[in-house]
């Protein structure tokens, strides 16, 4: 995965590099997706899409880093949001079976 695909503007790209371009934009787009959310409910609110592109994004990143760079800084920059993001995922599902209600957070992006 870590042969050159091609060059595009004097950037070798590589399958691993696309990984780790592809999680930066779903790091990324979570902040599109809370701002939409947010705006739409007129108030400040964690849609639950907010959390899996945390997940997604970060599992990617920390793939990319742990086996395209081999980059300790990287990998420890990306594995604390990913647990973050697990916990808030598993505390926006679990709060909405406890309560049998949707949440705030679930709520954001109808």
């Amino acid at each position: 995965m870590n042969q050159e695909v091609a060059t595009i503007f004097g950037i070798v790209v590589t399958p691993w590099k696309i990984v780790g371009w592809m999680g930066v934009l779903m790091f990324s787009a979570r902040w599109a997706v809370q701002f939409y959310a947010s705006r739409k409910q007129r108030r400040v609110v964690m849609p639950r899409m907010f959390w899996y592109l945390s997940i997604i994004g970060s599992l990617m990143c920390l793939s990319y880093f742990i086996f395209g760079k081999n980059d300790s800084v990287g990998v420890l920059s990306y594995l604390f949001p990913f647990a973050v993001a697990v916990y808030n995922l598993y505390l926006d599902v679990t709060h909405k079976k406890r309560f049998g209600e949707e949440s705030t957070i679930s709520q954001s992006l109808r």
